[in-house]
């Protein structure tokens, strides 16, 4: 389980507390925020709006309310409600999508010592060539890879996404939009297992007296000694 904890740690200054940009910090929780946005329309609409839950729903109250409905009428009021929740999950989207594009163009202005690639490839250069902080890198490393398989997906899930809101633009590709669509709901599916797995190893570093205060790091900017 160490693997998954983050590390307050600088890789290269090991005395020293990791900084956080004000524009990264903006990043993460902006994203966290967006992520369990669009997680919850999903959940809404796979339990709540669910066609049989919803219809039933609906046919109780209309004829509490005096009124009566076929089938055909009930689903498509029930169809109707889940459609307006997917619009909202649509917008929650697009803003992840100007998150990503917002932490792409971040790397390129973020300090030498806090780019992502850097960090990266320093926890490799230290692991692979020196014995140096060497277990300090490989933990590093390891954070650091299951970060940019996040990215990646991150990545997948925004195109995807697109695609699929784009359907019409995209009317060419039609063949392989259930094929898109997959891909996007398993991405999903990966990105609930990053928020666990990150969320444990949060829990586990804030439990150590290295890594306590990781949280604040995140809210204040980190820097320091520790």
């Amino acid at each position: 389980m160490a693997t998954i904890e983050p590390l307050r740690e600088d890789v290269a200054h090991p005395q020293q507390v990791k900084k956080n940009s004000a524009g990264l910090r903006f990043w993460h929780w902006a994203n966290a925020i967006v992520i369990s946005g669009s997680l919850i329309t999903v959940l809404i609409n796979s339990t709540l709006l669910k066609r049989n839950n919803i219809s039933t729903v609906i046919a109780d109250q209309l004829k509490k309310g005096g009124l009566n409905a076929n089938a055909d009428q009930v689903n498509s009021i029930g169809h109707a409600l889940s459609d307006k929740v997917w619009d909202i999950h649509v917008y929650f989207g697009y803003f992840l999508a100007g998150l990503l594009l917002f932490r792409l163009v971040l790397e390129f202005f973020q300090l030498a010592d806090q780019k992502f690639i850097r960090r990266f490839k320093l926890a490799y250069t230290q692991f692979k060539e020196t014995k140096k902080n060497r277990e300090l890198a490989r933990h590093e490393l390891a954070v650091k890879t299951i970060y940019a398989l996040f990215y990646l997906v991150l990545i997948t899930i925004v195109l995807t996404g697109l695609f699929l809101a784009f359907e019409d633009l995209m009317a060419p590709y039609k063949a392989i939009r259930h094929s898109v669509k997959e891909v996007h709901n398993f991405c999903m599916y990966l990105i609930l297992a990053f928020i666990a797995v990150h969320l444990i190893g949060v829990f586990l570093a804030e439990r150590k007296d290295d890594g306590k205060g990781i949280v604040s790091d995140m809210i204040n900017g980190g820097g320091g000694s520790i």
